[in-house]
């Protein structure tokens, strides 16, 4: 178990920090309540954990070795970051049981985020590249305690948006977070394409 500290501890940084997912959940439960930033955290979970598994078996190394992919992948990444940040921050504000405009999106649309998402991506190379062999551990065990660190850390972030939802009652406030929420989501991918 020691061999894997190291892991867990970046699994828990890689995972707490800010990052489009996260703000999607945080974004999520304002909007929405606690229930339904349960799928965008079990969505955003399993496929980075996937990403973890495909990336130890060889999908990375063959990902990255085709001309082009990890820049055409940063850019697809980058505007659909954009898109979902735009969707975010028009948003209506009226989220009465009679405004049928407002979905939260699904586990689904953020599992696929994570596959052109660039975080995902560096942390699933990092993990692979640094702590695979450093770790002695096979890439399902990786891809599990990943999984495994990363709900409770986006539950802390669902938790702060159900938490901040009280303070954004009101109409202007709500906007304003959902603004600010739309900028900085759009703005991680761009910053991650360009960094």
């Amino acid at each position: 178990m020691l061999p894997l500290v190291p892991f867990m501890l970046f699994a828990l940084v890689a995972s707490i920090t800010p990052g489009p997912t996260n703000l999607l959940v945080m974004s999520t439960g304002a909007r929405f309540g606690w229930h339904a930033s349960l799928p965008v955290v079990l969505g955003g979970c399993l496929a980075s954990a996937g990403l973890v598994l495909a990336v130890g078996l060889g999908l990375g190394t063959t990902v990255l070795q085709l001309p082009g992919a990890a820049a055409a992948l940063g850019w697809l990444g980058a505007l659909w970051l954009s898109y979902l940040g735009w969707q975010i921050a028009t948003a209506p504000v009226d989220l009465s049981a009679d405004s049928s405009t407002a979905r939260p999106l699904s586990g689904w649309s953020v599992a696929a985020l994570q596959l052109i998402n660039p975080k995902p991506w560096t942390v699933a190379l990092a993990v692979v590249g640094v702590f695979m062999h450093s770790a002695q551990a096979p890439a399902w065990l990786l891809a599990l305690v990943f999984g495994l660190i990363a709900v409770p850390c986006m539950l802390i972030w669902a938790w702060l948006g159900v938490s901040a939802s009280q303070w954004l009652r009101g109409g202007m406030r709500l906007r304003r977070f959902n603004q600010l929420m739309g900028a900085l989501l759009a703005a991680s991918g761009w910053l991650g394409l360009l960094g």
